[in-house]
């Protein structure tokens, strides 16, 4: 039988509902029921699937718990890679998070509600196997992110550190906001949001400038007053 265009991308969104109530179960259940007492069993019988339907969309437990770290990330990728071209690189990835927000809370919220979303980011900072997982995939992350700066600004980052120094700073404020929004009272995606802005909004200050809180008079050590 010849698959027909319209065959061939009825077949593929079926496959993208699967996948994506694969992951909005798995969401669920690691959210009610925390991650390490949740089974891939349990994922797949919610949806009504095999384990080995499970196996053809995710590699893992780990990779279902991410997956939507995986959406968000591709975007904002995505995002700087599109900036415009004379736009300095701290504001082409401050330009491209804060742009894509929006279209990336949507994509998010098509496959799991935002609320249980921002349980599942909470959850991923009080869970060791989901952090960890997580800074694995910063890193890489990071690495792709340095490329495209590097492609940008025409720098080889083979010799040339500033692409990686920059993105490294990018993304460890962030991680400082993610975890100070992590144990504060709000949930909402407006709070992390906001958070997010407070802390790159400091970065110039804390990196360059006096913090102003050191002993100035009589040249008295720091450590004498």
């Amino acid at each position: 039988m010849i698959e027909t265009p319209s065959s061939a991308g009825l077949r593929e969104r079926k496959k993208q509902r699967t996948r994506d109530a694969l992951v909005r179960a798995a969401v669920e259940l690691f959210v009610r029921k925390g991650y390490e007492r949740t089974t891939v069993d349990e994922i797949a019988a919610a949806v009504d699937v095999s384990q080995r339907t499970f196996f053809r969309y995710f590699a893992n437990k780990e990779e279902v718990a991410l997956a939507l770290e995986a959406t968000s990330e591709e975007q904002f990728v995505a995002a700087v890679a599109a900036r415009p071209a004379g736009e300095a690189p701290f504001e082409a990835l401050r330009g491209a998070l804060f742009e894509s927000w929006d279209n990336i809370t949507a994509a998010i919220g098509a496959i799991v509600p935002i609320p249980v979303h921002m349980r599942l980011y909470r959850l991923m900072e009080s869970t060791p196997a989901l952090l960890a997982a997580q800074m694995r995939r910063s890193a890489a992350m990071e690495e792709r992110l340095a490329q495209v700066i590097a492609r940008r600004e025409d720098l080889d980052p083979r010799t040339d550190p500033r692409a990686r120094v920059l993105v490294a700073a990018f993304t460890g404020v962030l991680r400082s906001a993610r975890c100070e929004w992590s144990h504060g009272e709000e949930m909402s995606v407006e709070s992390i949001r906001r958070t997010a802005e407070e802390h790159l909004a400091l970065l110039a200050t804390v990196l360059t400038q006096d913090w102003g809180h050191r002993t100035r008079n009589a040249g008295i050590p720091p450590s004498q007053t």
